[in-house]
């Protein structure tokens, strides 16, 4: 299939209010507290890659404590699919890359098990020592999940579990982030496969230059729990030192409203470079087949 002009969110409603859909090589930030239905949104706009571009999306799930975000339920309730898990350990064979049977996987926790929390002052010295190290092969990892399903047709991807922090600045996740998006998401192919084989770079050239695919066209959302759980919150939220949010081209806030004796759900667009939005605070609610835009 054709590289697409816009990206689909999978909710045709939030297609029409972000112009026709998100932009290929930007960032887009979802926004809003725990429960609110941004996993649910995640699942829609991965799910759509199978009719845009002929394969789903992947999801990378950077939850530390060592639970999940639920991605295998919701896909499976929401779409009957089945997410195809890559196993959380280092893998010694880096040509089976090229193998899409081996290779072509829907989803990828890095830290499963791994029980950690989410800032510096969550550990001793030592056990910062000792995180940086693992954190090391996780890196590699993470380079082979996603490298492995671009070169297989993947062009979108969702990343998941970033959780709330006083200060955003001292969460290593959003350090994490930063190092996914600009080393692997953000960066040629061809640098991409010299930084995942390394020394073994030059036996497998011929192989990286008949699997290239343009960074310009993947589409990468990235899904941000905050402690504000109001929409009118969000809307007020200041930014800190290290907020994704200030480097996001696309925004989407979702949060609960008052109407009247009911407490509802809402989202809004509050930033989308490069394309005309709508300035709408829309209504929602998340139903068995995910979430409908009133």
């Amino acid at each position: 299939m054709s590289e697409p002009d816009r990206f689909s969110t999978g909710i045709p409603a939030l297609d029409e209010m972000l112009g026709g859909g998100l932009l290929p090589g930007t960032l887009t930030v979802v926004a809003g507290a725990t429960g609110i239905g941004k996993t649910q949104l995640g699942l829609q706009f991965a799910h759509a890659g199978r009719a845009q571009e002929g394969e789903p999306g992947v999801f990378f799930d950077l939850t530390s404590r060592g639970d999940s975000q639920n991605h295998e339920d919701y896909a499976r309730r929401l779409y009957d699919w089945t997410l195809m898990k890559q196993p959380a350990e280092e893998i010694e064979d880096l040509a089976s890359v090229w193998d899409r049977a081996a290779t072509r996987r829907d989803y990828l926790h890095i830290f499963e098990r791994s029980g950690r929390r989410v800032t510096r002052d969550d550990l001793e010295y030592d056990d910062w020592k000792a995180w940086k190290v693992e954190l090391s092969r996780k890196l590699q990892l993470a380079i082979r999940f996603f490298y492995g399903n671009f070169v297989h047709g993947v062009r979108r991807c969702v990343i998941d579990g970033v959780e709330p922090v006083d200060k955003p600045s001292e969460s290593f996740q959003f350090d994490l982030f930063e190092y996914f998006y600009h080393q692997i998401l953000h960066k040629d192919a061809d640098w991409v496969a010299r930084d995942l084989f390394r020394e073994q770079f030059r036996t497998n050239a011929e192989t990286v230059n008949r699997h290239m695919y343009d960074h310009k066209k993947l589409a990468c959302v990235l899904m941000y729990t905050t402690h504000e759980v109001m929409l009118d919150d969000l809307l007020n939220r200041r930014l800190d030192t290290g907020d994704v949010l200030s480097n996001a081209n696309t925004i989407i806030l979702m949060g609960k409203v008052r109407d009247g004796a009911r407490i509802g759900r809402a989202l809004h667009v509050s930033k989308h470079r490069g394309s005309a939005c709508s300035d709408e605070i829309r209504p929602f609610t998340v139903t068995s087949g995910g979430l409908v835009l009133e």
